[in-house]
């Protein structure tokens, strides 16, 4: 058991340390603004947020180093999220789902927004006890997973569903819109939208219906130019393979390895009434 944890420990450390050798320059995101213990504060200088960026970056290191746990995700899966986060500045990061793998998340975005949202209160106190300046809001899902099928006649006949309205703020009627998440959430354009969460193996479990068409939506409401990105795993079971074929589209799927799918989806054109 020790040998194997020795092992674990250091494979975890060398995925974090391959990823961000890798990168050429500084990932570069959003230079105003630092987070700390989950509050925003206004930045000095780009020297001081390089700075910051660095420590982060090494303080996810030592994590890793030092843990028991490992990413959830594999290497291969890893990299095709750090390389998008690489490319694009400035950053607004959301993540469903609050991990072991969230430390590396926000070291590799450390001067934009992450975001992440949890439906398990006590899984979030857990993962947030050594890490308090992540930044997370808890969620309450609507839905079971053994509703996903019959989830799915809902949103054929229920028109708030619908993707020529596609919102959801307030949108009670309709059962797979995330209606009451924060501000914060519904008033910003995320670049990048990964989809880990909520659980999703067992019947009376959430399921990542609901973010899954929420993240949909929120591609389709996006104003700027460029795509968003959105990344999903564990398509190896059936709801999340499913729901991702219907909400983003297997046109829009562009990279996957592993139990991933990476989707670039385009702001919709004025006569694209549905979702695919």
């Amino acid at each position: 058991m020790l040998k194997l944890a020795v092992i674990s420990l250091t494979c975890t450390t060398l995925v974090i340390l391959f990823l961000f050798r890798m990168s050429n320059n500084p990932i570069l995101c959003k230079p105003p603004v630092l987070v700390e213990r989950g509050i925003l504060a206004d930045g000095n200088s780009t020297e001081d947020d390089s700075i910051m960026s660095q420590h982060l970056q090494v303080d996810a290191v030592l994590h890793y180093a030092t843990s028991r746990v490992t990413p959830q995700q594999t290497i291969d899966e890893i990299k095709i999220s750090f390389d998008i986060l690489k490319s694009l500045t400035p950053c607004n990061f959301l993540v469903f789902g609050l991990g072991h793998d969230s430390f590396m998340w926000s070291s590799i975005n450390p001067r934009g927004t992450t975001l992440f949202l949890e439906e398990d209160p006590k899984w979030g106190r857990a993962i947030l006890k050594d890490l308090k300046f992540l930044r997370a809001n808890k969620v309450n899902f609507r839905t079971k997973l053994y509703e996903a099928e019959k989830l799915i006649e809902h949103y054929h006949k229920e028109p708030d569903c619908w993707a020529r309205k596609s919102f959801l703020k307030g949108n009670h009627k309709c059962k797979l819109a995330l209606d009451m998440l924060s501000d914060e959430v519904y008033d910003k354009e995320w670049d990048v939208i990964m989809i880990d969460g909520p659980k999703g193996y067992f019947d009376q479990a959430p399921g990542r219906m609901s973010a899954i068409y929420s993240a949909a939506v929120m591609a389709r409401n996006r104003k700027r130019p460029g795509f968003t990105h959105v990344i999903l795993h564990d398509v190896d079971r059936d709801v999340e393979k499913v729901y991702a074929q219907l909400f983003l589209c297997r046109k829009n799927l562009v990279n996957g390895v592993g139990r991933l799918w990476y989707f670039q989806i385009p702001p919709p054109s004025d006569n694209n009434t549905s979702f695919c």
